[in-house]
């Protein structure tokens, strides 16, 4: 009979753990053989084990004490389920156990999976694990000895009942060496070496110093190693004295410890400059600002040649301002975990507008700067329906939240998942301070030590209950709150969080999830628990776990679908099926672009900017989670049309009614999301200079990205000018910029609205915000030409732009096939139509991650020049980019191409239009291949 088999590895392509959960639920029986088994890769199992008891599937596990690196907490919670029989092989000094085997019983043949992986998150998901499966009929020889040797495993180990289990448990207690410590490492300051933030980091700083800029911005999420970063800048930089400003005392001497710990043998004194230590004479000072705003006059203006602000929200504050006025340092740092500041103030201007890096929540699951979490969307008890309360309505919500069946259902779910580590830490999200109480007092009637804090409570009280829930001996496990400990405030060793509450906001849903996600030595995984209602916003959750600021409908469905499979690392995301069917219901009903929809997310911003209008596009960058603005700005030309019409702003109408001003804010306003980061460049030179000529524009757009070709330089200056707009653009746009002599200059009518201090203001927004976001989304990489970045959004004017085309612009639509030179542009619509049951186009199509089939246009035949361009164009020097899009429209807005980049024919056959198999010269992520061809 023919044998079936592949290799199963963690990848983009899938993983280890969609096999095994998939297997679990459809086999008759199965038979697992695992050196070692810890709860974070149990847990991701458990729903599966709970389906496979339900459907009365059995199974039999045998893992082993080798290395003593199985958990007694895993073992526990298998023997739970009544459908699992549990062994475990007693090793000894010289009987190891290695086996990694997962055997699934079938009707008439069984799966067999061998391999490298054990039963933890990071063998199941990220890790670099190969594992072969094996599809074999039942009465194979191959299988007949697997189960022989497993039979004799199974006779050969100890069932593992509760005596074993208390007996392995007081082993492992008395052991000298915790088993936790095969993951530490021997640290000399010489060999900790930065991480891939940090040297990203590091990089952009060097390159931002190198072009003369003496202050710049890193953001990045709480806990994934800020202070460790500046330390190794300092350590490069070599300044002869540093100033480290912090606002709380408690960060000052961990900030202090860590240059300790990475600045040696360079013969630098380090010291406190606080309410009680004035140490003013060391090389490096460590100074809450309290006590430095009191004494700075007392120190020389160039004192110190680097100067570090921790938590540089604060810094536009007069206390702070005081003291950056006053000191003039080569070099100054600033660094936060979001750049919001109550008081409304930009705390991007005070940096110059340069930010060396923005690190936010995926990008830090990414780089493994915080711990996985492994999240589950549970759907709430049928009792509480929220279908028709406005979620505003707090006390309503409260209301019909303070339910005991809801609260025993809670339990119950926290219990069956359960949480990494030995004591219980939890921060539980509620709807008010009302709910919090409520959730307090019901779990301490059911024996869960639990108590409420919100922002009634005082600092110390606050400090006090936090440092119960952080003490391991403290029987204290719960703490429900509402908004207190969305950002700012950390407890480092939370390993469950319950959210509580109906999710209004995918900035607050992150902020809450990041509360527990900071590495600590007694957890490798966070447990996220989300009770699910059906709630009109339930989709909103979709939008915060999704990752990207930037989605469409189909983007979401997709995620939901495929579980968000780009979530990197072993970071775990699972909802149930009525969920997932309740979220993807709400998404296809919702217009992702109606008015209705733009104001409803435009108001809830609002509400997170501490209820100030947010006049402002860089304001968005303040938070991960927040809308992208740009939407606003499709919908009314520009933001501050948007803002002026939903605020009925009629101070913001009257600067509108200016021309010149509504004419340079639509000018500026249309060439965002930037697609390159050239003319914005110039622009900002321009702002506050009277003219640039091109070497001069190099040497600018040079602080930003790698490299810059002089053409590029050119036909960015011949851009501003308005070279290639067409009649009806240039009789409709205002010219902001006249070239001239090789030098670009101000129009006199763009140098009238710059005088006007509240105009600049607004232009200076939206120049700071396109590059900000174009050096977010694209780093300092350098695309060539045609400047294309692979698997990203265009619209087909934007390849005329990318390719230094220099002709009118908009002549680059309608054909679907467009030349500049030997670079032909294909942009290709999978589906005539939004329903993906109708109107299908199955000519052009990917064939696999590798092929794409094309149709020519109509016209096209195999002998004309272009036909043969086309179907030789490797031969002939034509380079054939490919622009995809699975939908012309959604919800009446029309979409854009995804760039898959260059493809080369390999076969063609037929005549008007010819039908061209075209191999691609980069594979298509699994991501984004998923997205063109799911049906959801």
């Amino acid at each position: 009979m023919t044998v079936e088999k592949k290799l199963i590895v963690n990848s983009d392509k899938g993983n280890l753990l969609n096999e095994l959960t998939k297997s679990i639920i459809e086999c008759e029986q199965f038979y697992f053989s695992v050196a070692f088994i810890n709860f974070s890769g149990l847990q991701l199992l458990l729903d599966s084990f709970k389906e496979a008891d339900k459907k009365g599937i059995k199974g039999k596990i045998i893992t082993s004490t080798y290395l003593n690196f199985t958990e007694s907490k895993a073992l526990k919670k298998i023997n739970d389920f009544n459908n699992i029989d549990l062994k475990v092989f007693v090793t000894d000094k010289e009987i190891g156990f290695h086996t990694k085997a997962y055997i699934f019983e079938y009707k008439d043949l069984f799966k067999v999976i061998i391999g490298s992986s054990n039963i933890t998150q990071s063998a199941l998901k990220s890790n670099i694990e190969w594992n072969v499966e094996i599809i074999s009929k039942d009465d194979a020889a191959f299988i007949k000895d697997v189960l022989k040797e497993y039979d004799h495993l199974w006779n050969s180990s100890v069932v593992a009942d509760d005596d074993f289990i208390s007996r392995y448990e007081e082993f492992l207690s008395r052991l000298t060496t915790p088993n936790i410590t095969h993951n530490l490492i021997y640290e000399n300051s010489e060999y900790i070496i930065p991480n891939r933030m940090q040297k990203r980091a590091m990089e952009n700083l060097e390159r931002i110093r190198s072009f003369g800029e003496d202050k710049a911005l890193v953001i990045a999420a709480t806990g994934t190693g800020k202070t460790y970063m500046s330390a190794f800048d300092v350590k490069n930089y070599k300044p002869r004295r540093v100033l480290f400003i912090v606002h709380r005392e408690e960060i000052l001497k961990k900030a202090k410890e860590t240059f300790e710990q990475l600045i040696t043998n360079r013969g630098v004194t380090l010291g406190l400059l606080t309410g009680n230590q004035k140490q003013k004479g060391a090389d490096y000072v460590f100074s809450t600002i309290q006590t430095l705003s009191k004494c700075y006059d007392e120190f020389k203006i160039d004192e110190f040649d680097y100067l570090i602000i921790d938590e540089a929200h604060h810094a536009t504050s007069p206390s702070y301002q005081s003291v950056l006025d006053y000191f003039k340092p080569k070099f100054t740092l600033g660094m936060t975990a979001t750049p919001e500041r109550s008081d409304h103030n930009n705390v991007f201007e005070l940096f110059n507008n340069n930010v060396a890096l923005e690190v936010r929540l995926h990008d830090a699951l990414e780089d493994e700067l915080v711990i996985p979490f492994h999240y589950f969307g549970i759907t709430d008890i049928e009792g509480i329906d929220l279908s028709d309360v406005d979620i505003d309505d707090v006390a309503e919500i409260t209301k019909r939240l303070k339910v005991n069946e809801r609260v025993d259902f809670i339990i119950e779910n926290m219990n069956f998942y359960s949480h990494d580590g030995e004591k219980r830490k939890c921060l539980g999200f509620c709807a008010s301070v009302e709910h919090a109480k409520y959730m307090a007092a019901e779990f301490n009637s059911r024996g869960y030590k639990s108590i409420c804090l919100s922002g009634e409570d005082s600092v110390e009280l606050r400090s006090q209950y936090m440092n119960r829930l952080e003490n391991d001996l403290d029987e204290l496990e719960f703490i429900f709150t509402v908004d207190i400990f969305n950002e700012g405030v950390d407890i480092p060793s939370v390993n469950q969080v319950l959210m509580l509450r109906p999710t209004n906001s995918p900035i607050v849903f992150i902020q809450q999830l990041g509360r527990g996600l900071r590495k600590h030595k007694s957890k490798s995984f966070l447990t996220v628990l989300d009770f699910i209602g059906n709630h009109s916003k339930t989709f909103l959750i979709a939008i915060a776990l999704n990752g990207s600021r930037y989605y469409d409908k189909e983007s979401l469905k997709v995620a939901i679908a495929t579980g968000f499979a780009n979530i990197p690392g072993a970071t775990h995301i699972q909802m149930d099926k009525i969920s997932q069917e309740r979220i993807l219901e709400q998404i296809d009903q919702e217009n992702f672009n109606s008015m209705k929809y733009l104001k409803e997310e435009y108001f809830e911003f609002k509400k997170m900017n501490q209820g100030y209008i947010p006049y402002y596009l860089v304001d968005y960058l303040k938070f991960d989670g927040a809308p992208d603005p740009v939407k606003f700005i499709d919908r009314e030309k520009t933001y501050l049309q948007f803002v002026a019409k939903v605020e009925r702003d009629d101070h913001l109408k009257a600067l509108l009614s200016n021309d010149a001003f509504e004419g340079a804010l639509k000018e500026l306003s249309g060439k965002l999301p930037l697609k390159r980061i050239n003319e914005f460049v110039i622009i900002k030179y321009l702002l506050i200079n009277d003219e640039i000529a091109v070497d001069e524009a190099k040497h600018e757009i040079l602080k930003f990205v790698k490299e810059i070709d002089e053409d590029s330089v050119l036909h960015a200056f011949e851009c501003l000018n308005q070279d290639y707009y067409d009649s009806v653009q240039k009789k409709s746009r205002l010219k902001l910029f006249h070239f001239s002599e090789g030098l670009l200059f101000k129009t006199e009518e763009f140098n009238a609205v710059l005088v006007n201090e509240e105009f600049r203001k607004y232009i200076e927004d939206i120049v700071t915000y396109g590059i900000f976001r174009y050096e977010k989304e694209f780093n300092n990489e350098y695309y060539g030409v045609p400047h294309f970045k692979l698997f990203e959004q265009y619209q087909m004017i934007d390849a005329a732009l990318l390719s230094n085309y220099r002709k009118i612009h908009t002549a680059f639509r309608g054909s679907g096939l467009l030349a500049n030179g030997n670079d032909y542009f294909l942009f290709i619509d999978l589906h005539k139509e939004e329903d993906i049951k109708e109107s299908i186009n199955y000519k052009d199509k990917f064939i696999d991650q590798n092929f794409f089939q094309w149709q020519t246009p109509n016209s096209t035949n195999q002998t004309s020049d272009r036909g043969r361009n086309i179907i030789y164009n490797r031969e002939r020097g034509i380079n054939l980019h490919l622009f995809v899009r699975k939908y012309k429209e959604i919800d009446g807005k029309v979409e854009p191409y995804i760039y898959i980049g260059k493809g080369n024919a390999v076969e063609f056959e037929g005549e008007k239009p010819i039908t061209v198999k075209l191999e691609l010269e980069t594979e298509i992520p699994t991501r984004v291949y998923t997205e063109f061809v799911k049906k959801v």
